[in-house]
């Protein structure tokens, strides 16, 4: 029995995985049989270990919270090193931009596709 064989085994026998540790063991087994190639392990290896990786992933690092529209807003516009007046023509003018990031306007529909169209995003980011 191989190494990758008897940890296979091991890993196979935990109801889900706990600890970080098992989680990276897990991954590498992973990465194994996902190198072996198909047609040479089953479906069912692959599938269950990708599940408990998948399980102990959602509970360890939970996803974070969804950033504002005006966050990603103020975010593409500081790492494209852009201001309000930039954005005008856009948002209807350097006051709404200012309204907007100050949270005291949304961004509306039009809005929302314009500045998709500007940042190369999806509208739905800035709704």
């Amino acid at each position: 029995m191989s190494r990758v064989t008897a940890t296979f085994s091991s890993v196979l026998r935990l109801r889900s995985l706990k600890t970080v540790e098992e989680n990276r063991l897990a991954l590498l087994i992973v990465n194994r049989l996902m190198s072996i190639g198909d047609g040479k392990r089953s479906a069912e290896e692959s599938a269950l270990l990708s599940l408990l990786v998948e399980q102990f992933e959602r509970k360890a690092y939970p996803a974070a919270p969804s950033a504002e529209p005006k966050d990603i807003l103020r975010d593409l516009m500081e790492y494209n090193d852009l201001k309000a007046a930039d954005l005008a023509d856009i948002m209807g003018g350097r006051s709404r931009v200012s309204d907007v990031l100050s949270g005291k306007r949304a961004i509306s529909k039009v809005q929302a596709k314009r500045l998709g169209e500007r940042f190369m995003l999806s509208p739905a980011a800035f709704i």
